[in-house]
């Protein structure tokens, strides 16, 4: 199963292709979109959307893993991020990919095997289970790798069974 494992955000969105076959990853590719603060709101969304439609014309995942908004004390920024979640959603749905969610507690259960684990321990477990020489960086990009580990192991759409058959 191909999984596109996204880490919303409006100023930088993480991104993360991983095959998942038999209990055993294959990274395929992972960057980030980044839109500059200088630009207008709408032409940042836009960038979003357009590098999206990209990335699931590359690379035709089975399913797109999204961490689930968490609200902190900026509320414009929040709004922002729900935004281009928006946008998220709606790529997905456009090339007809299924869609899951899951709470950051949710997330860092799956890679880590702690609800609370700190950034670096997601990192340094997202690096050595998808065997990768260094990091990934920037840690929005660490995150949307997480997100598809996440999926991969609680796939609730029953996907990943569909797939390993």
């Amino acid at each position: 199963m191909r999984i596109l494992g996204i880490d919303p955000g409006f100023a930088i969105v993480g991104w993360g292709v991983v095959e998942y076959s038999g209990s055993k990853f294959k990274t395929i590719a992972y960057g980030s979109i980044q839109t500059p603060a200088g630009m207008r709101i709408e032409e940042r969304l836009f960038q979003i959307q357009k590098q999206l439609n990209f990335l699931f014309d590359t690379y035709h995942p089975d399913a797109m893993a999204v961490e689930e908004l968490f609200f902190n004390n900026n509320i414009t920024t929040g709004i922002r991020v729900a935004e281009a979640r928006g946008v998220i959603l709606v790529a997905a749905e456009a090339h007809g990919v299924p869609i899951a969610e899951y709470t950051p507690s949710q997330i860092k259960q799956a890679v880590v095997g702690y609800g609370k684990a700190e950034k670096k321990q997601i990192i340094a477990m997202v690096t050595m289970l998808l065997g990768l020489k260094e990091p990934p960086k920037p840690d929005d990009t660490a995150d949307a790798l997480a997100v598809a580990i996440c999926h991969a192991h609680s796939d609730r759409s029953g996907l990943a069974d569909y797939f390993n058959k």
